[in-house]
């Protein structure tokens, strides 16, 4: 199998017979990465969790809610807002917090798919065993 690398790329051609490339951009892995650890933890969970039963929040109502730190909520709502799992919006001197339903949508829909392609490659492999 033909491996090709750059510094930001691998490219490999599909299979033996195959002329088909696939490419894995590895900045776009880590983004990925970068979202998916945003979202799998327990803090932040309930943090989305407040977001939904609540909508709209600023940082004030989500650390008295949780019972946290000021800094620790900021702290958890920047990794929220770099993966864009939340959106801000100002309101005079305040930042108030919603979801970003549509990424979280799209997130969800990456996640079942990489499930379903590891339980078919499972299926596979265990066929051929």
């Amino acid at each position: 199998m033909e491996t090709t690398m750059s510094a930001n790329t691998l490219v490999i051609r599909k299979d033996e017979s195959s002329n088909e490339q696939i490419k894995l951009d590895y900045v776009a892995v880590k983004s990925a990465a970068m979202t998916l650890r945003a979202i799998n933890h327990k803090l932040r969970q309930q943090i989305v969790k407040l977001l939904e039963e609540n909508k709209r929040m600023n940082v004030t109502d989500i650390y008295v809610k949780l019972r946290l730190e000021q800094s620790v909520a900021s702290q958890h709502l920047a990794i929220l807002r770099r993966a864009n799992i939340v959106i801000t919006e100002r309101d005079g001197k305040f930042i108030h917090y919603s979801l970003n339903h549509q990424r979280i949508a799209a997130i969800a829909k990456f996640v079942s798919e990489l499930v379903s392609a590891e339980e078919t490659t499972n299926v596979n492999v265990n066929a051929n065993a």
